[in-house]
């Protein structure tokens, strides 16, 4: 009779531990949130493929752990955020004051998605996913 088999009314747990699941699962794939802050890098010289970005992160938004579903999260705010400032800064440059903005509005941009890059590599979520700023 073999060692493990259990014995006579014993009840017999067949799933896996917490410890065996961890070591069978593959790391999460942050292939599509990566391309994503590329798509928005992109848009300063194709305007559409933020657009394209943002429809990428809505469609994989929640299938994936929680700390990769705030990345997605954090691209669609900046997305619809960056939008807005973009709107606002437009209109303000029949007065001048829009040019300047929208020099910052680029920036912001820029910071938003290198700390989405750098988050995505240390395999955690950004900082201050709900700000409007940094």
């Amino acid at each position: 009779m073999r060692d493990d088999a259990p014995l006579e009314g014993e009840v017999v747990d067949r799933h896996a531990t917490p410890d065996e699941t961890s070591a069978t699962t593959p790391p999460p794939d942050t292939t599509m949130a990566m391309v994503n802050y590329a798509l928005y890098l992109a848009s300063f010289v194709v305007g559409f493929t933020s657009l394209i970005g943002v429809i990428i992160a809505y469609v994989y938004r929640g299938k994936g752990p929680a700390w990769l579903d705030e990345h997605y999260r954090y691209q669609i705010r900046t997305f619809w955020i960056g939008l807005l400032y973009g709107s606002v800064a437009t209109l303000l440059t029949l007065i001048l004051i829009g040019f300047p903005m929208l020099l910052a509005l680029a920036v912001w941009f820029i910071v938003r998605c290198v700390k989405g890059f750098k988050g995505l590599q240390e395999k955690r979520a950004p900082s201050n996913v709900d700000s409007w700023l940094l």
